[in-house]
């Protein structure tokens, strides 16, 4: 197993396959001007699979295929598949913004997917469109209820809350726990390469924080009370409604600081390994990966350079890469 310098097991990777999307969410790219990484820059299939063969041998059992949104890629069922395929792996899910999950749901479950988080960070079609740019909410929705279906369970729908633009809607998204076996979970905005000026009606960036304590002060009405997840490593923060199906979760890498359970690498998809997602420093995988090199060792070395935390309170903000090409 691996176990960084200060006692924390990393047992997750998260593997951005691309960093395309179909969407420019407010929060992540431009709506304009994105300059996607070439073909021959992106990891291949083959490429993909050794990685994660070799962070499984090493003790990881937990995936997440992530982007830019996964499924533009066309080859994703294979890379599925042979993931689920590797021993060790134990649980292989995904992030997608849900738009193309009415069609790929069931193949990417009978492939071996065992579960889908989906972005939706509001209920309302016109703010939908106006956050994500691209985006239709009944297709989105629609691919949720197909999720469900398949077997992509739990669903877990992710809300990244900003303020002057959806805080007031945390309490609407919320209560869909109440009557669906769902786990909303909200994320305070991280600011990652993502301080530009949105565009008329959206926040100004002095607007946009919502810390997770003026979240709770929101979701008072619904007098959730904490719930007590078995082997919970991650960074989320667990409540459950009373008499509720499902869960509401809160990941706050500032209002509550959670770096001493992060127990996860990332891997970009042009193939560098990160060892915190708000820290701007990557080990590449690439040359490794052409020379057929040891691929144990380089994952080592990231584990050993895992730096406590981030540093977001002293202002030392990543602006290397947008978050598309991080995987998030």
């Amino acid at each position: 197993m691996l176990i960084d310098p200060f006692g924390r097991a990393i047992t997750y990777l998260r593997i951005s396959v691309t960093d395309r999307c179909n969407f420019r969410c407010v929060y992540c790219l431009p709506e304009s001007g994105v300059k996607w990484m070439p073909d021959e820059v992106l990891l291949s299939t083959d490429e993909i699979v050794r990685v994660a063969q070799a962070a499984a041998r090493l003790g990881i059992y937990k995936i997440r295929l992530t982007g830019g949104e996964p499924l533009v890629r066309p080859d994703v069922l294979e890379i599925v598949e042979r993931i689920k395929e590797i021993p060790g792996v134990t649980d292989l899910s995904l992030t997608t913004n849900g738009m193309l999950l009415d069609k790929l749901s069931k193949p990417l479950f009978e492939a071996g997917l065992d579960r889908v988080n989906i972005s939706l960070d509001t209920l309302n079609p016109e703010k939908f469109k106006k956050v994500t740019r691209f985006g239709d909410f009944q297709k989105v929705w629609q691919g949720i209820l197909a999720a469900e279906a398949a077997g992509l369970k739990p669903i877990k729908l992710n809300a990244v809350v900003v303020g002057g633009l959806n805080e007031d809607e945390v309490l609407a998204m919320a209560s869909l726990s109440i009557e669906h076996p769902w786990h909303v979970r909200f994320i305070e905005l991280m600011p990652v390469a993502n301080k530009q000026d949105w565009g008329n009606g959206l926040p100004s960036v002095n607007e946009r924080y919502v810390s997770v304590q003026i979240m709770h002060a929101l979701l008072e009405p619904l007098k959730m009370e904490p719930l007590i997840v078995e082997n919970s490593i991650g960074p989320e923060r667990t409540f459950k409604v009373p008499g509720a199906l499902g869960t509401v979760g809160f990941i706050s890498p500032l209002g509550d600081h959670f770096c001493s359970k992060c127990n996860r690498l990332r891997l970009t998809a042009d193939g560098w390994l990160r060892s915190c997602l708000l820290v701007d420093k990557e080990i590449s995988l690439k040359e490794a990966l052409k020379k057929g090199a040891d691929l144990e060792s380089f994952i080592t070395q990231a584990v050993i350079e895992k730096p406590e935390g981030h540093k977001l309170k002293g202002h030392n903000c990543p602006e290397a890469r947008h978050m598309s090409q991080i995987g998030g």
